[in-house]
C-alpha cells in the first residue's frame, strides 16, 4: 500500500502539473495507430521514457498514461488508464496520469461523427462512424472534446493498442538479454516474465522505448473489463479511481485551485439575458477599495483586486447597469412555445414506418412542458490567464478545450500557436464546460490589466451567462389498436423548442455569439435536439416532428441530453396509454417491446429488483424505460421508483434500477455514475430549473433551485446485467429515466397526472 500511494501521489501532483506543456520532444516511435505528424502531447522527465503518445515508462517503473478528456468526476482519469494496464500487464500501483493538451493524435473521432450536422456542409456523409471526413475534421482541428459519454467509443482501441505496443516492446527488450523469442514473454504485475525469471518495467524501459513493435501490436484475447457481482451486491473493484486520495486530502487541483506569482483576481457581471450592452459605470463607488482596476465590455464588467472577495464587493458598490434590448421573460417564453406547439410548421426529422395516414385520426394525445434547466455544478466558471511577451497562457477546466483556446486566441489578438492551455479538473460541469465564454473574458481581462489574472464568476453570473438546457413543449399522439389490448400501433411526437444543438454548434464550432448562434440556427429542424423521441419499443408507424421556436434566450445541452425531456414525456405518455387501457404498466411495455431482448431483460429485472405489485392506485410505484445509443454500442436501463407528496414537497423513498451498458470496464465508476445519474434525474423532477424576469434568473443560490439534500437522497438499489456487448458510457441514463418514473409513481400515489418537469411547478 506505500507503493500504491507514492505512485498515486505522482500521479496526482507532479505529473499532473506538468500537463500543461503541450510541445515537448521525446522519442517517438512509430507504429501504425501512432501518427507520425502529431507532436507528442507527453512531456517526459528525467528517467522517463515515451512510448507513443499514449504513455510513458520511468526507470522507476511508474507507467504515465495520457488523458485527452476533462477529469468532473465521471472518473476518465481512470477509465482509460485501465484499459492501458490491463492491456499492458502493468500492476494499478504503478500507474500515473497525465491529462493532456488537445492533439490530433487523440481526437474524438466518433463524437466528431455524431456532431457532424452541426459543423458539416455534408453531414450525411460525415456522421458515419469511421467516416474520413470526421476522422480528418478531429484529427486536423486537435478536437478530443468531453461530451455525450464517448471517452471509451473513442479512446478503448487506441489505449488497447498502446498499452499492447508497450508490452510487445518490454518483451523485445527482456528477450534480447535473455537470448529467447520475446512472443515466449509475458507481461503481468509490472513484470515481463519467461519462466523463473522476470524483470520490472522500469529496467527495461529505456531498451524498449527504442524498439519497434509488431504491426499491428498483438492485443489479449479478453478486452479490458470487470464483472458485475450477482444481485447487484456492490463491492470492492481491482482498480479503485485514481483521483479518490487526492480529491479526499484535499490536494487534487482544480481550475480555481491554481496561483501564479504576481497572480490578482477578478469577478464578473453580465448584463440580463437577452444581449443588453453595458451602460454608464460609477467607478468612484468602489474608491478605497484597493481595485487594481476595472475592464469593461460590450456586455460584461470586471473588477480586479488582490482578493476574489475585494473584486465582488466593489462590483455590488458600483452595480453596473445594462441598457438596451433585453429582459427575457419566463412567460414570454411559454407563450412562444405555445403558439408554436399548436401553430408552427413543423420538420420531420424521424419516421418509421407511414405514420401520417396511420395517425389520420389518432386515438389519443397528452401534451408536456418542460421548463429551462440549470447545470448547477458545485464549482463555477473559473479560469487563469497569463499574456506576457506575446504568449497567453490559459488554465481551465473545458470540455472542449481547443475551441476554448482558439477562442482565447481570438479575443487578444494572437495567432493560435502562440496560446497555451493547461487542462485542470473541473468540480462538476453536466456540459457546463462546453461553453467557453470565460475563457475570453479572462484573457481580456489579462490583456487589459497586464497581470496574471483568475477569473472566477459568482453564482448568480453563471445563471445569466450560461446557457441552461431548452424548455419544451411536446405533443405526443398514438393510434391504438382495436383489440382490447390497446396497444399504440402509430405514435407522433410533436416537439417545439429552439433548434438548440444547432445554437450550441455555432457557438462551438463556428466561435459565434449567442446571439448571431440563434439567428443561424432560426427554422432549421434540429434532430440532434429531439434525439429519444423515438419510443424504445416495436410501433410500427412512428413520427418525430420538430417545431423550431425561436427564443430570445440561449440553449444549450445539460447532463442527460435530449433523452431527459424526450424520455419524460414518452414515458409518461406508455404510462398514461397502460392505464387508459387498464393494463400493468410493465405488461404493457414488455408487450411492445417485440424482439428487443436486452430492454426486455432490465424491465423484468428492474420490477423484480423494485418489488413491483402492478402499480395500482395507492401503490406509490412508477415505472420507466430509457434506451439510448451512441456510435456502436447502445445502453438500456429500467427503473422502479416509490414516491409520494409529502412535507416540502415529492418525497422519493426509493430507485431500484437496472442496467445493460454492455461490457463494463470499471464496476465502481459504472455504479458511481448511474447512482449519481439517477440522484441528477431526481434533481431535475424536483428543481433545477429557473423562472427569468426582466432577463435576470428568479433563483440566485444553489439553495433557491429546489435540489435534494442528503435528506432527501432515496434508497438506491442497482443490478447491472453481465453482458459482452459493446460498453456504453453509464453516465446518461439515469438522469433520463429518474423523472418519468417518480412522475408515474406520483400518479399512482394521488391520482393526479404531473405533465412538466419540475413536476410541482404548476402546484397540486
Amino acid at each position: 500500500m506505500a507503493l500504491r500511494d507514492r505512485l498515486n501521489a505522482v500521479a496526482l501532483s507532479r505529473r499532473q502539473l506538468l500537463t500543461g506543456a503541450a510541445v515537448g520532444g521525446g522519442l517517438l516511435v512509430a507504429w501504425w495507430a501512432w501518427p507520425r505528424s502529431y507532436a507528442p502531447a507527453l512531456q517526459t522527465g528525467a528517467d522517463e521514457h515515451l512510448f507513443g503518445p499514449w504513455l510513458t515508462v520511468a526507470a522507476d517503473g511508474v507507467v504515465t498514461v495520457a488523458v485527452p478528456q476533462l477529469e468532473m468526476g465521471q472518473g476518465v482519469t481512470t477509465l482509460l488508464p485501465q484499459i492501458v494496464a490491463q492491456e499492458m500487464g502493468a500492476a494499478w500501483g504503478q500507474i500515473a496520469v497525465a491529462t493532456i493538451p488537445p492533439s490530433g493524435a487523440q481526437a474524438n473521432v466518433p463524437l466528431a461523427a455524431k456532431w457532424a450536422p452541426l459543423w458539416s456542409l455534408v453531414p450525411a456523409v460525415a456522421d458515419e462512424q469511421g467516416s474520413y471526413l470526421a476522422r480528418r475534421f478531429a484529427e486536423r482541428g486537435n478536437f478530443s472534446a468531453t461530451a455525450e459519454g464517448s471517452s471509451v467509443a473513442a479512446y478503448e482501441a487506441d489505449c488497447r493498442a498502446a498499452g499492447a505496443a508497450a508490452r510487445a516492446m518490454l518483451a523485445m527488450a527482456a528477450g534480447e538479454r535473455w537470448g529467447v523469442a520475446w512472443e515466449q514473454c509475458e507481461a503481468q504485475e509490472g513484470f515481463i516474465l519467461h519462466g523463473e525469471k522476470r524483470l520490472r518495467f522500469g529496467e527495461l524501459a529505456e531498451e524498449a522505448a527504442a524498439m519497434s513493435p509488431p504491426d499491428p501490436p498483438p492485443l489479449r484475447p479478453q478486452p479490458p473489463g470487470e464483472r458485475p457481482l450477482a444481485g447487484g451486491i456492490p463491492g470492492p473493484g481491482d482498480f479503485p479511481r485514481l483521483d479518490l486520495p487526492a480529491k479526499v486530502d484535499g490536494s487534487f487541483l482544480f481550475a480555481a485551485d491554481v496561483r501564479l506569482p504576481g497572480m490578482v483576481h477578478a469577478s464578473i457581471r453580465h448584463g440580463p439575458v437577452g444581449f443588453p450592452e453595458l451602460g454608464e459605470v460609477d467607478a468612484a463607488r468602489a474608491g478605497g477599495m484597493g481595485l487594481v482596476g476595472l475592464v469593461r465590455s460590450k456586455r460584461w464588467l470586471a473588477a480586479v483586486a488582490d482578493s476574489w472577495w475585494t473584486a465582488e464587493r466593489a462590483l455590488e458598490r458600483i452595480a453596473p447597469r445594462f441598457v438596451g434590448p433585453g429582459g427575457v421573460d419566463s412567460e414570454a417564453i411559454e407563450q412562444a412555445l405555445d403558439e408554436g406547439l399548436r401553430r408552427g410548421e413543423a420538420r420531420r426529422v424521424a419516421s418509421v414506418g407511414d405514420p401520417d395516414a396511420a395517425l389520420a385520426e389518432p386515438d389519443m394525445a397528452r401534451r408536456y412542458d418542460i421548463a429551462p434547466a440549470v447545470h448547477a455544478a458545485i464549482e463555477t466558471a473559473s479560469a487563469t490567464a497569463r499574456l506576457a511577451d506575446g504568449k497567453l497562457e490559459l488554465w481551465i477546466a473545458s470540455q472542449a478545450p481547443e475551441a476554448a483556446r482558439r477562442a482565447a486566441a481570438k479575443a487578444v489578438g494572437l495567432a493560435e500557436r502562440d496560446v497555451v492551455l493547461y487542462p485542470m479538473a473541473a468540480g462538476g460541469s453536466f456540459d457546463a464546460r462546453l461553453e467557453k465564454q470565460h475563457a475570453i473574458e479572462v484573457a481580456q481581462i489579462a490583456q487589459e490589466i497586464g497581470r496574471p489574472v483568475q477569473l472566477t464568476w459568482p453564482r448568480a453570473e453563471e445563471f445569466k451567462a450560461l446557457p441552461p438546457r431548452t424548455p419544451v413543449a411536446a405533443l405526443l399522439t398514438a393510434t391504438l389498436s382495436r383489440g382490447e389490448d390497446r396497444m399504440p400501433t402509430a405514435w407522433r411526437a410533436r416537439l417545439a423548442l429552439p433548434a438548440t444543438m444547432r445554437e450550441f454548434g455555432e457557438r462551438l464550432f463556428a466561435n459565434a455569439t449567442p446571439e448571431a448562434a440563434m439567428a443561424r440556427a432560426a427554422g432549421k429542424p434540429d434532430p440532434l435536439a429531439c434525439e429519444g423521441a423515438v419510443p424504445p419499443y416495436g410501433i410500427a408507424h412512428v413520427a418525430v416532428d420538430h417545431v423550431n421556436v425561436p427564443l430570445d434566450l440561449p440553449t444549450g445541452p445539460l447532463r442527460g441530453n435530449a433523452a431527459a425531456y424526450t424520455g419524460f414525456a414518452t414515458e409518461s405518455f406508455v404510462d398514461e396509454l397502460a392505464r387508459e387501457a387498464r393494463r400493468d404498466p410493465y405488461l404493457y411495455r414488455m408487450t411492445m417491446l417485440g424482439r428487443d431482448e436486452r430492454s426486455a431483460e432490465v424491465l423484468r429485472r428492474a420490477t423484480g429488483l423494485g418489488e413491483w405489485d402492478g402499480g395500482g392506485e395507492g401503490s406509490r410505484q412508477g415505472l420507466a424505460l430509457i434506451r439510448m445509443q451512441f456510435a456502436a454500442a447502445s445502453g438500456s436501463i429500467a427503473c422502479v421508483a416509490q414516491a409520494q407528496l409529502g412535507q416540502g414537497g415529492v418525497r422519493v423513498a426509493r430507485l431500484s434500477a437496472v442496467a445493460d451498458i454492455g461490457r463494463i470496464v470499471n464496476l465502481d465508476v459504472a455504479r458511481q455514475q448511474i447512482e449519481g445519474g439517477l440522484l441528477f434525474g431526481l434533481s431535475l423532477a424536483t428543481g433545477s430549473s429557473v423562472t427569468y424576469r426582466g432577463g435576470l434568473a428568479v433563483s440566485a443560490r444553489l439553495g433557491d433551485l429546489g435540489l435534494p439534500t442528503l435528506a432527501d437522497a432515496p434508497e438506491i438499489v442497482l443490478d447491472l446485467v453481465e453482458s459482452d456487448a459493446e460498453p456504453f458510457d453509464p453516465g446518461e441514463l439515469g438522469v433520463a429515466v429518474a423523472p418519468p418514473a417518480i412522475a408515474n409513481a406520483l400518479f399512482a400515489a394521488t391520482g393526479v397526472r404531473f405533465r412538466r418537469l419540475p413536476l410541482l411547478s404548476e402546484g397540486i
